[in-house]
């Protein structure tokens, strides 16, 4: 297995080229590389191996140009005269259950908005793997039989935020592939226990690291692919095969459920062949079109004008959509409009399409309807809007459908779940017995924390540097597993075995919100929020937290048991 294991940079040294002849070499087209290369040759490091995932597109579809002309083949949605045929009693394979997916009408929602207009909702989730990304991930793996470019016994590698991922472990079950999958920590541990289930090898990567660096998901796939023979990342960034996918069978599904009659089309945005591929053949076949409606969460660059990007936020919850380039495949000149949604929008809305129209759908499809409920307000009675929602509640049990993680993340308060509060709930924090701070500086070794820790009798502590500002937990069971395990040495820095996650209170907060906490949870910070002076150029003041004191359970039930009998 690949988790956790350490790679290495032994890939061979010839430069790739992409399906559209662009030539790149460590994150360059062209240029002066002969000379680069040199110095670094000459350096001792190493060049990387890899191909860009936002290099300019050189398809050459128009909108009007001649079908006969195109470089690709297509495939038929029907490919007999007799549709029966085509979808046997019994598939030969679970992989004939992708595509064909059902166009469902909305009934509460419209009405909740006030729209006029019919809202369908194009349910993707049918699919065999659970999402839109089945039908790419297929059709990749087809064209690349086709091509010769895979073979019996080879390895499918793919930078992933899951979906794809689990389309292409899918299809290297049935077919008989190796299958490694890269994607960020972010992603749902449900993905990951999935792909696992399929047989795939998954290695995670820093949600932080930016498409470029090595440590990403695109990076670290492409630095895989140099190690492992016989390797091919058929890279959904890149591969045209992403868009027809939906070229060639979603808008032609779409087209012939609506009986050739859509006005508007929203659909969310990651690698963007989705809404490439469908937004193209409505363009052709549907004129009077509307509008394509193409939605990006705050904190991706892909909307455009580019002003519609600007925000402080860098990071979202919502999954599978969103990125910080512009990958090859998205075409954003079939998009009219964009829409710039938000996290707490698109889960309160996939919330909302569960609990109204029974579709046990993912966070990006809230995404997606959170738009269209906005945008189709334009649009008149007799009008038609189809909204495409591209996964399933599976990969997702235990985040936006969790109410403790709705909390967590501020997308609800407990006071939203209850009915009745108990006589304390609204009570502060600082009539608490609070327990006496432990802190652990980042230098200082896991033998003697552990020392500290037995003689304190702490389970954890948090670590803080010289000026008190927390940066991490650390707990006596996760030290002596990771020493007895060999991760660790006991003469290490506690920084090496650093949980950067940890529940947080202030003593303004109410026992309320640190009850809901400690149903989950050992223990909670007591956090002060601190004004620091930085006085080094450019002088700034930073807002940071300081850590006052513990929170354990004990202190909660201590509270209520003294204070229930002296009332």
């Amino acid at each position: 297995m690949l988790n956790g294991h350490k790679l290495s940079m032994n890939g061979s040294a010839q430069v790739n080229e992409d399906s559209a002849g662009h030539k790149a070499q460590n994150g360059r087209v062209n240029g002066n590389e002969g000379e680069n290369n040199l110095e670094k040759a000459a350096a001792g490091v190493e060049e990387r191996q890899w191909i860009r995932p936002d290099l300019p597109s050189k398809c050459t579809w128009k909108l009007g140009g001649s079908s006969v002309e195109s470089p690709h083949c297509h495939s038929e949605l029907y490919p007999t005269s007799t549709e029966e045929l085509w979808t046997p009693s019994i598939l030969p394979n679970i992989l004939g259950k992708i595509g064909d997916t059902p166009l469902v009408r909305m009934n509460k929602i419209p009405k909740a908005f006030g729209l006029k207009c019919e809202l369908l909702a194009k349910c993707e989730f049918f699919n065999a793997g659970g999402s839109v990304k089945d039908r790419i991930s297929l059709r990749m793996v087809e064209d690349a039989e086709r091509d010769g470019i895979l073979k019996p016994g080879d390895t499918i590698i793919e930078p992933t935020s899951g979906n794809t991922g689990i389309g292409l472990a899918l299809a290297s079950a049935v077919k008989g592939y190796r299958c490694i999958i890269v994607m960020p920590e972010k992603m749902s541990m449900e993905k990951v226990d999935v792909l696992r289930a399929l047989g795939a090898e998954i290695v995670r990567t820093p949600t932080a690291a930016r498409f470029d660096s090595p440590e990403s998901h695109v990076g670290v796939a492409w630095r895989l692919k140099n190690e492992i023979p016989n390797s091919h990342i058929l890279d959904q960034y890149r591969n045209p095969s992403n868009p027809l996918a939906h070229y060639d069978t979603t808008a032609e599904e779409i087209l012939e459920q609506c009986d050739g009659k859509v006005d508007m089309l929203v659909a969310g945005a990651g690698t963007g062949g989705t809404i490439t591929g469908i937004a193209r053949k409505l363009k052709e076949r549907c004129p009077n079109i509307k509008v394509i409606v193409g939605v990006d969460p705050e904190g991706s660059i892909l909307a455009e004008p580019e002003e519609l990007n600007k925000t402080d936020k860098t990071q979202y919850e919502v999954e599978g959509i969103g990125y910080d380039f512009i990958p090859t495949v998205l075409d954003r000149s079939v998009v009219d409009r964009w829409y710039k949604s938000n996290d707490d929008e698109s889960f309160a809305m996939s919330r909302m399409l569960i609990r109204e129209e029974g579709l046990l759908c993912g966070g990006s499809s809230g995404t997606a309807m959170a738009a269209a409920v906005r945008m189709a307000t334009e649009l008149k009675e007799g009008q038609r809007c189809v909204v495409i929602l591209p996964d399933s509640i599976r990969n997702y049990m235990s985040k936006f459908l969790s109410d403790n993680w709705m909390c967590d993340k501020g997308f609800l308060t407990p006071e939203d779940l209850m009915v009745s509060k108990p006589w304390w709930w609204n009570l502060s924090l600082q009539g608490l017995n609070l327990f006496s701070p432990l802190t652990v500086l980042p230098s200082v070794n896991i033998k003697k924390t552990i020392k500290i820790l037995k003689e304190k009798a702490f389970d954890q502590a948090p670590v803080v540097d010289e000026s008190g500002v927390i940066l991490g937990m650390v707990t006596l069971g996760n030290m002596l597993s990771s020493v007895l395990a060999g991760k660790v040495k006991a003469s290490d820095p506690v920084a090496k075995v650093l949980y950067k996650q940890f529940k947080q209170v202030r003593l303004t907060d109410n026992l309320g919100k640190l009850s809901r906490i400690l149903e989950t949870d050992h223990f909670a910070l007591v956090v002060h929020e601190q004004i620091q002076c930085k006085f080094t150029p450019p002088s700034s003041l930073l807002s940071t937290f300081i850590f006052p004191s513990f929170c354990l359970p004990v202190s909660h039930s201590h509270f209520l048991l003294s204070h229930s009998y002296s009332s």
